[in-house]
């Protein structure tokens, strides 16, 4: 996989522009994960149901044989501006626990509401693991 990033551009924090993949390998394709553990239940706190997603899609990943590395691409799907940027911090320290020092492209919506109500965010992944 290669970054896709124009020496002109500035380099964007938190995410790339875009990747090149041009091998064999498999895709993976992850539905939407909210911020609901196993049990149906969630945090109060936007910062708080992102951790959980983010830990979600890692477990997921594994089950495939691919970590946050082989992400290709995130879609966020968030419910207010105003708490997402109020939890920055928290988002942040989330990001850096489950994917370490990877930035794949990512796009993020607000949106008006999820199907549970409960829910502040839910994220789509798709990932590309190279054949060995």
């Amino acid at each position: 996989m290669r970054i896709l990033q124009p020496a002109e551009w500035p380099k964007p924090r938190g995410f790339s522009h875009g990747v090149m993949v041009d091998a064999p390998g498999k895709w993976i394709v992850l539905a939407g994960q909210t911020g609901g553990d196993e049990k149906g239940e969630y945090q109060p706190d936007l910062a708080g149901q992102v951790a959980v997603a983010l830990r979600k899609i890692i477990k997921l990943l594994a089950e495939a044989g691919a970590g946050p590395e082989h992400i290709v691409r995130l879609t966020w799907y968030l419910t207010s501006r105003s708490e997402y940027e109020a939890a920055a911090a928290a988002i942040g320290a989330a990001w850096r626990e489950t994917l370490g020092r990877n930035f794949p492209p990512s796009t993020l919506l607000y949106i008006s509401g999820l199907v549970t109500e409960r829910a502040k965010v839910e994220i789509e992944v798709t990932a590309f693991v190279p054949a060995a």
